[in-house]
């Protein structure tokens, strides 16, 4: 019941309000953006949606554009000299308090992502979508935040994240009450983490260095 059918209306209900309550903070950033670095304020990133007929599925994900726009493109982050270099100083702080995640909540309005759920993997993280699948996690569709969001974030390791993010999938599939309290339980443990920018680690996952291709620079031209 949850799963099938609440689940998806809490998505419309708390994305709805947000967009209300954060229309004008989104208005502010975007000007903001501008501002510092004229060009795109958003920036889309390809990444993996739930598997639908046995297939993976994909889809194009929103962002506040937090890079400068003279950044070599389709250069992953962790290869750039100097990374720093080439985030805005808006873009710092956004990063900071992932502000830059807003325009997502456009996205749950739509169902393309759900508030609560596994953070959707790069296009290209296979060693993830794999290990995702050894769980169940690749049947759920990805979130804002989820578990392992509130567990580590980008400091895991892709084996200890698609553990978390199957142990998600479980509580979910679980029936009774049990994914409505693992979601209320991410969703305030999430206000926390970003409060204190928990695992925030620039470049991704803990294991990001071994996978040269597996995070992609913000296209933002």
């Amino acid at each position: 019941m949850y799963k099938s059918f609440l689940k998806r209306a809490f998505d419309v209900l708390i994305s709805g309000i947000a967009i209300i309550v954060l229309a004008l903070p989104m208005l502010i950033v975007a000007v903001a953006i501008k501002i510092d670095d004229p060009g795109p304020v958003l920036f889309k990133q390809k990444r993996v949606g739930i598997k639908k007929n046995g297939k993976i599925t994909y889809f194009m994900i929103w962002k506040f554009r937090s890079m400068k726009m003279s950044t070599p493109h389709d250069t992953p982050t962790h290869l750039l000299e100097n990374p720093e270099q080439y985030i805005t100083r808006v873009g710092k702080f956004i990063r900071k308090t992932s502000l830059d995640e807003l325009p997502q909540i456009y996205q749950v309005f739509t169902s393309k992502l759900s508030a609560i759920g596994p953070r959707p993997a790069l296009w290209s993280q296979d060693d993830l979508v794999a290990e995702r699948e050894k769980y169940g996690a690749n049947d759920v569709k990805p979130g804002i935040t989820g578990w392992a969001q509130i567990n580590g974030r980008d400091e895991l390791e892709i084996d200890v994240k698609a553990r978390l993010d199957g142990e998600y999938a479980a509580a979910l599939n679980a029936g009774k009450f049990k994914g409505f309290a693992m979601d209320v339980k991410c969703f305030i443990k999430t206000i926390g983490s970003i409060l204190k920018s928990d695992g925030v680690v620039e470049g991704g996952t803990g294991a990001l260095s071994k996978q040269p291709e597996a995070e992609k620079q913000e296209v933002t031209k």
